[in-house]
């Protein structure tokens, strides 16, 4: 059996990561064997966008041939790159020959499927809406993350930082694309949501906040009503909506946590050398369980609201989570979320 009935197209943006190109041009080779090995009803191919000269070292020193990968992988030659700390509005204007926006032109043209990059997040959201545009009825796109619950389902977090400053309007449109997301990606026929708050009662919050549980209520959405900061890791609803602010804080203390937790455990493992064994026995079993927190699993976060698949990645990361990403995209291409997005805000 091949798998080539149908090819999907991802760009990648080669340049994005903090490990540039390398991360990038494992993780899609590792997505190209998954995917082989898989046996699945489509062939990938991997449009590294980037520039040139630096990407095809890499490929030879790590011995590997571009001419045997050229059915899975090509190369768009683009030599600037948009940093972390470029301004994304100047970015469209001052780098018109940067890897991110020759990526996401290359979406808009039909070129590819699909684009990912794990570089700077509010220029991929700026570029990203203005060459793409938002998908019709949508005011503003969102970013949302996934996280463990104890229930031992995702729940889908957004927005977490694509705007700052929110309407109830925008809350109102995360939640029907986060439930969309949802519903396609994960299988969660009617996923409820919930309206992140001070308190679950119905007159807590800020206009905005009073304003969208009317909009939530009265509408057809499955709305639990509203939900507080511990209810997230408790699982009690499956999407929790919120302004990009406050998502941004959670998802930035949420690494933080994490960070904390390894040096704490490292900490504690230097200084207690003669529990060794046991520690051994205990680290691998903690790190499993707390395997929901890892970035690398879900790859990257979707940018729900623009005419176009792209998934946002995290500036630190791995082979694996560009890997991920790369699925990631895929998964929504084969689900059609752009269109069924469409479809609902309409």
């Amino acid at each position: 059996m091949e798998n080539s009935n149908k090819r999907i197209r991802i760009a990648v943006d080669a340049m994005g990561s903090d490990s540039a190109p390398k991360s990038e041009i494992e993780g899609s080779l590792l997505a190209i064997q998954a995917n082989n090995a898989d046996l699945t009803n489509y062939s990938i191919e991997i449009v590294l966008v980037g520039n040139k000269e630096i990407i095809e070292k890499n490929f030879s020193q790590n011995n590997i041939s571009i001419n045997e990968m050229q059915n899975n992988i090509s190369i768009i030659d683009a030599k600037e790159v948009i940093t972390m700390h470029d301004d994304p509005v100047a970015s469209l204007k001052n780098k018109t020959d940067s890897s991110m926006l020759k990526g996401i032109q290359l979406l808009k043209e039909g070129k590819v499927d699909g684009y990912v990059s794990a570089g700077n997040t509010g220029a991929t959201l700026t570029v990203a809406t203005m060459i793409l545009g938002r998908i019709s009825g949508v005011t503003r796109p969102t970013i949302g993350v996934f996280f463990p619950t104890i229930k031992n389902k995702p729940v889908f977090l957004a927005d977490v930082g694509a705007t700052v400053e929110c309407r109830a309007r925008f809350l109102y449109e995360y939640a029907i694309m986060g439930s969309i997301y949802s519903k396609a990606v994960f299988g969660i026929e009617n996923p409820s949501v919930g309206l992140l708050n001070v308190g679950e009662e119905d007159t807590k919050g800020a206009a905005e906040h009073l304003e969208a549980f009317k909009n939530f209520k009265a509408s057809n959405l499955n709305f639990y009503g509203n939900v507080e900061g511990n209810d997230i890791l408790k699982g009690t609803v499956d999407i929790v909506v919120t302004d990009g602010y406050t998502g941004n804080v959670i998802i930035k203390f949420a690494e933080g946590f994490l960070s904390l937790f390894n040096a704490s455990l490292k900490q504690y493992k230097e200084k207690n050398a003669d529990k060794k064994d046991k520690l051994d026995i205990a680290v691998p079993i903690i790190k499993e369980l707390l395997l929901g927190f890892n970035y690398e699993e879900y790859g990257g976060t979707p940018l729900l609201g623009v005419k176009g698949t792209v998934i946002i990645g995290h500036g630190s990361s791995t082979p694996k989570a560009i890997k991920n990403m790369i699925f990631s995209a895929i998964s929504s291409i084969e689900k059609n979320v752009c269109g069924k997005i469409e479809q609902a805000i309409a």
